[in-house]
């Protein structure tokens, strides 16, 4: 069951996902789990995880191999279920979360959503790993139109994990092939032990300052616009911004800034 759990992982399907599979909830997916053999699972849901992984018995489970070729077969096994079952009903249960999403978007939105409740239901509190793991996808998500790079390394994670081909470009293919050269190069030397924190302390300390220098920065601009905002209200009159005179505080805020650009 050991090696069940961490197939499921290496093909990246979620509990979520595998209980519409199979037809079961959630926590009866963690129970089946808990169990030391997969022939004391219901006959019809052992049969069904077996159809999934291509294989007739469960001790092919111990040989399955990962690859890009298996993760697709997998993958469209598993979609032609989900899919056109649950994920229909889910699609129709979230009208305001998915309105003005084309079906493709809607599914993947899903996955996500379903990922993420998953990860958070399994942290135990609000310290835990899980929780800042997703609390750091979401920064990162936050941050994914301010460089171009992270989109790399989202391609760079998911050739990696095998989900898609090494040769695939998407993004821009010069500049996305030399930032995965690099990061491998990166990895490479992280996991071969010859960077230790010690030959490191000084890269890191100009990271660090960088990192200050953008906070202060984005600070300044911050205290900055709440002057002018300060300002624009003052010289209209007006002691805070509400939808009856927003529109004439951001014409007064612009008007401002001109003037500074001005001088």
């Amino acid at each position: 069951m050991e090696r069940l759990d961490s197939l499921l992982k290496e093909l990246g399907i979620s509990k979520v996902k595998l209980a519409k599979f199979l037809g079961v909830s959630r926590q009866m997916i963690y129970n089946y789990l808990e169990l030391d053999d997969i022939n004391k699972w219901p006959k019809d849901k052992k049969v069904l995880l077996l159809n999934l992984l291509g294989v007739k018995t469960s001790e092919e489970i111990e040989d399955i191999k990962v690859d890009t070729d298996y993760l697709s077969e997998v993958e469209v096994r598993l979609n032609s279920i989900c899919n056109d079952n649950d994920m229909t009903t889910n699609i129709e249960s979230a009208n305001t979360i998915l309105s003005g999403l084309n079906k493709k978007d809607q599914e993947l939105l899903i996955n996500i959503i379903d990922l993420i409740k998953e990860k958070l239901d399994d942290s135990s509190d609000k310290n835990s790993d899980g929780h800042y793991t997703i609390e750091y996808l979401y920064h990162f998500l936050q941050s994914l139109d301010t460089s171009k790079e992270l989109k790399y390394i989202l391609g760079y994670v998911a050739k990696e994990t095998g989900f898609v081909k090494p040769m695939e470009f998407v993004f821009n293919e010069e500049e996305q092939f030399i930032f995965e050269s690099i990061m491998y190069s990166a990895f490479v030397l992280y996991n071969s032990g010859g960077a230790s924190k010690t030959k490191l302390a000084e890269c890191h300390k100009r990271f660090t300052n960088q990192i200050e220098q953008k906070r202060e920065e984005k600070l300044s601009r911050t205290l900055e616009l709440n002057n002018i905002k300060v300002l624009a209200l003052k010289e209209l009159g007006y002691t805070e911004i509400n939808e009856h005179n927003a529109a004439e505080v951001f014409e007064k805020i612009a008007e401002i800034q001109s003037r500074k650009v001005g001088n």
